[in-house]
Formats: structure tokens, sequence, C-alpha cells
């Protein structure tokens, strides 16, 4: 999951309008006539991010194929107290499946476990919940691997070790935990880093900024920090370069939209952790149809990611960047 949501964005309590036009070639709407095509609705963790955009153009390509309808939605906020509204309109409207990235483990468990008693399928894309039984699938990155990959980012940066840190949005999101903990793992098996903890922005720069600055006046020698979303990402640059810090602390951050690419271009970040949103998107349309059909799905897929640097960003790194639109 990217949990980086657009500022532009962040009005709270808003909830974004149906969006069948992000991507060219957007299926007709739930709601329209479409005969016996099926019926699938694809909610966001957050409208109008390029990871989420990404997915969805997965998911318009692989309906269109189909001859399936898809109807998008998304809160304004990565916020389950948006997302649930929205859920809960949703299995009002019975369409037959939803494809889902949860805001959190817990607070969409209920409401996602109620659709799927209302015989709608769920496919949890992205994050999860609690206990996933319910859903005919679940895919998602391999969020542990990610995060020890930016661990090895961090090594291979400061390769002397030293102190690291990571700053990540909130605990209960699942895709993020997994991140913190992969980094984690790697950072404590190897003794020449000191592991200082993981430090909660909730997706606010400025707030990202603040716990940085605070961390180096504590420890002015840290060597890394794993940013795990874009936000958190976006806020331990500020706090490093008001720390003056930028030629001594190496940032690796998760996901890869175009403004991560371009801090990454400008020397702001050093690696990126790049996942494949549209790969999730696509198979989750396949996994929802053959649900819908009674044939078999795979309860769980994992996707990959990919280390992006200024040395892969001109070659093969390129074809991980998320889209802005289709």
């Amino acid at each position: 999951m990217k949990l980086t949501p657009k500022a532009t964005l962040l009005a709270a309590g808003l909830l974004a309008a149906t969006s069948l036009t992000a991507c060219a070639g957007g299926t007709a709407s739930a709601g329209s006539s479409a005969g016996d095509q099926p019926k699938l609705t694809f909610i966001q963790g957050v409208a109008g991010d390029e990871f989420y955009v990404s997915m969805q153009c997965g998911i318009d390509a692989a309906a269109k194929a189909a001859g399936a309808t898809i109807n998008t939605q998304g809160p304004a906020k990565f916020d389950p107290t948006l997302q649930k509204p929205i859920v809960d309109s949703v299995v009002a409207a019975q369409p037959d499946a939803i494809l889902i990235a949860p805001t959190d483990v817990a607070a969409m468990q209920a409401p996602l476990k109620a659709a799927a008693a209302a015989g709608i399928k769920v496919i949890l894309v992205d994050t999860t919940v609690q206990d996933p039984s319910f859903a005919a699938s679940a895919i998602a990155s391999d969020n542990k691997g990610g995060g020890l990959e930016a661990f090895k980012a961090i090594k291979n940066l400061s390769p002397n070790g030293g102190k690291v840190l990571v700053i990540s949005t909130d605990p209960g999101v699942s895709t993020a935990d997994a991140r913190v903990a992969g980094f984690e793992e790697g950072a404590k098996a190897d003794s020449a880093f000191q592991y200082l903890g993981v430090q909660y922005s909730h997706n606010d720069p400025a707030e990202a900024a603040r716990l940085v600055s605070a961390a180096l006046t504590k420890d002015p020698d840290i060597v890394g920090v794993f940013a795990a979303n874009t936000f958190a990402a976006e806020g331990t640059a500020t706090g490093i370069r008001q720390a003056g810090k930028q030629n001594q602390v190496k940032i690796v951050g998760f996901d890869a939209g175009p403004a991560q690419v371009k801090q990454l271009k400008e020397g702001i970040v050093q690696a990126l952790i790049a996942q494949e949103p549209a790969s999730i998107g696509t198979q989750g349309v396949d996994q929802a149809l053959k649900a819908i059909k009674g044939e078999p799905t795979e309860k769980e897929i994992q996707t990959g990611f990919k280390q992006i640097t200024t040395d892969n960003i001109s070659g093969d790194g390129a074809e991980y960047v998320y889209k802005s639109s289709c």
C-alpha cells in the first residue's frame, strides 16, 4: 500500500466522488445498465494517490478485458472513519465484488466481514485486516521484504554502520507495520548498526520533520532514516535539511510516485523501494471474477518490489514509477 494521501485532497470529512476517468479507457459505472456483466467496486485507501491510481490502471484494464463494470471510490484521507461510510454505501448497492485497501486492520474488520456476509465477494488489495478469512483473496506486496530491502539500501549507503531510525505513519496499518518489521529485523541482525526504533508521523510531513529534528538533537550521529511512506520521507528530508545533516544522513523511502522520483533525482532521498500496484490490481480483478463464478481462488498472493536509485532510474527502474493517470 502506499500510505501517502495527496496534500490537495486532505480536506477533512470529504469523500472523493466516484472516479471512472482517472485512467483512460475506464469501464462503465456499476450503476449503469450492464446486463449480466459482473459489477465490481474498487475502494481505494485514499483517492488520488499515485499508488492507487496505478492500481486502478491495472483494475480498469483487467475489468474492461473481462467485460466487467468497475466503480471506483476512495476517501480523501487514509482514515477508517472516512472509508467505512463508503463501504456501507457500496454494500447497500450490492455489487458482485469489492476490491478494497482497508485503512485499518481493526476498524475495517467488521464492515468488510458484513459485506462478505451479504453475499459480496471481498478482495483485499494492498492492506488487510486482523482476520481476513472472510475474503476470497488477499493480494499485497512483500512489505516485510521491502522493509528489509530498505535496510540493505541504508547499509550500502553507510557501510561503516551507525544509528538508524524509522519514521512511519500510524500503528495498525498492516503494510507499514510489515515494512517496519522487515527493517527492524535487518538492523538488529547487524551489529554494526544501532536501531533507534520507530516513530509515527500520522501522515503529517510537519510531524515527521519535528520527530527527525528531535531525534537528531538527541542522537546527532544518526546515519540513516527509513521513511515508510511518502509523507514520512517528505518530512524526514525537511528535518534533515533543517539540521544541516544532508551529507551525513541517508534517506530510503517507500513507494515511487513522481514526487518521490523527483526527490531521488534531486538527491533528497538516496533510494526508493517501489511496489507493483498495477499487478496487484490486475490480479485482484482476476480473483474477484473467479470468486463470482464460484471457481477456486488463491487466498494469498504476494507481489514483488524494486529498489530504485539514481543508477537505475533511467533504466529498468523507470518501469516501476507510479502513474498520476493512465
